[in-house]
């Protein structure tokens, strides 16, 4: 499980690969949380949206499901960095109050069934909505949104 997370804007995957090392920092725009897994984050996020439901997908739906892709190749030191595919960037742009609500609950759910006590304590609706911000950001401007974990 990763520890500290980052969703973050980025023009380009160069520009993102080159936060590997130290992070996105304050030069980028962002929302951390801990103790999740991004990826599996990332894909349950784009299957919602993808196929809409208030169920908590089964591990098998979300192993089956189309996952990140890593911006670098995974090395040694547990960093990862991975983009966003752009339909979730606009669907999250695009995605009403009731939506992330629905998600986050989802997300949530699923998170408390793998993990119990040891879920994450940050507010994923919060998380969500500050992704879904930075999805309107990337939209607009064209850029991307991409994850970094340690």
């Amino acid at each position: 499980m990763a520890h500290d997370i980052v969703f973050f804007l980025a023009p380009d995957d160069e520009t993102a690969a080159a936060t590997r090392l130290r992070g996105p920092g304050e030069a980028f725009e962002s929302v951390t949380c801990r103790f999740i897994e991004p990826d599996s984050a990332i894909a349950e996020w784009d299957m919602y949206f993808e196929e809409p439901s208030a169920e908590v997908p089964t591990v098998e739906q979300l192993l089956g499901w189309a996952w990140p892709e890593w911006v670098t190749a995974p090395l040694n030191d547990g960093v990862e960095v991975f983009a966003l595919p752009r339909r979730l960037t606009r669907a999250l742009a695009n995605a009403s109050c009731a939506e992330l609500e629905e998600l986050a609950g989802r997300w949530t759910t699923r998170l408390w069934s793998e993990d119990g006590d040891d879920m994450t304590d940050d507010d994923l609706l919060a998380v969500l909505q500050g992704v879904a911000r930075l999805a309107v950001s990337a939209v607009n401007t064209g850029g991307c949104l991409y994850s970094w974990s340690f």
